[in-house]
């Protein structure tokens, strides 16, 4: 009779049941929570005009939306504009003119320019609508946005992917990290022809659009790359996990940093995805504004992936090697 193959322990099935109820549940957490929990909170903006008037609309925006808003007061259009263009704040009311009107930039958040016009509208009140003037709107190609808020998940696919092929085919850490860095040259111009050539969801200059997704997927690949050099496997799962569950959704492409919930948007903002939408919004709208800190931390996640992947090489290096016993000479 042939022996019987080994089974699981039930107890094991069980556990292993629990395990992955967990993970489903963490990931729905991880995505639908930030989307369901979207609100308008400290969302910068400037009110223009004179002093008793930009006032005026001051307590009447705190009355309406408490905490809503961040208010910028400057003293004309000019001013106004020159804050929305260096994506400093998202949006203007303007009564300069004695009557308001409300400037948006489409481009900077369909979602806040939205919530801006419903803002807006109800402080004119029973008056006719409250002007509207977009300073910067998106493709006509794409109106909503679409394109670059999906664009967040390809990103951090692409850099996860590379890690995990690289670090499974690619043998050698600094075979794996150039390897790494090419396609970040070449994932990234391939992804950035599709958003600004074929569905036009960007535009701006194609190089320097291109060098943000470059420096995304870089930022996200080489992180991983370190991780897993430094950690194996453990690490491998851990930075994809990162990048997915909290980088993705936390990027705030789809709405704003500021509509996730408090402190959350922020954080977003220091990870590769958020950092990485946030600088291709700069450079496909707003002439590179704003872009310097968004630089600055995905550079930083870079040189982290270099420095985990050097400590991982140094680590091996001390490693003693381990000696072949010597064969010994049989004679007959």
């Amino acid at each position: 009779m042939a022996p019987t193959a080994p089974r699981s322990a039930w107890p094991r099935v069980g556990a292993i049941v629990l395990l992955l109820t967990a993970l489903l549940s963490l990931i729905m957490i991880a995505f639908a929570w930030p989307a369901t929990r979207s609100s308008v909170h400290d969302i910068p903006i400037a009110v223009a005009g004179p002093p008793a008037a930009t006032a005026q609309v001051a307590q009447q925006l705190q009355a309406k939306r408490p905490g809503a808003f961040d208010v910028t007061v400057v003293d004309g259009t000019a001013a106004a504009e020159k804050l929305i263009l260096d994506r400093d704040v998202y949006g203007a009311i303007d009564v300069s003119s004695g009557r308001p009107q409300l400037i948006i930039a489409t481009a900077a958040s369909p979602a806040v320019a939205q919530a801006l016009q419903q803002v807006a509208q109800a402080l004119g009140g029973a008056e006719p609508a409250v002007p509207v003037r977009d300073l910067v709107p998106l493709p006509a190609d794409d109106q909503r946005g679409a394109g670059l808020a999906a664009g967040a998940l390809p990103l951090v696919l692409g850099g996860i992917a590379a890690a995990g092929i690289l670090t499974t085919l690619v043998i050698g850490v600094a075979r794996r990290i150039a390897g790494a860095l090419a396609f970040s040259v070449t994932g990234a111009l391939s992804l950035t022809a599709i958003l600004q050539f074929w569905l036009g969801s960007i535009e701006g200059s194609y190089w320097l659009n291109a060098g943000a997704v470059a420096l995304g997927i870089a930022a996200t690949a080489l992180t991983i790359l370190g991780l897993e050099s430094l950690l194996g496997a453990a690490g491998l799962g851990l930075g994809a996990a990162s990048m997915m569950l909290l980088g993705n959704p936390l990027s705030g492409l789809s709405s704003a940093p500021e509509m996730l919930p408090s402190g959350w948007g922020t954080l977003g903002q220091y990870l590769p995805p958020g950092a990485a939408g946030s600088l291709l919004r700069s450079t496909a709208f707003f002439d590179g504004h704003a872009a310097a800190p968004h630089v600055w931390v995905l550079a930083g996640w870079v040189a982290l992936g270099l420095v985990l992947a050097a400590l991982a090489a140094v680590r091996t290096a001390r490693r003693p090697a381990v000696v072949e016993p010597a064969a010994e000479l049989v004679t007959v």
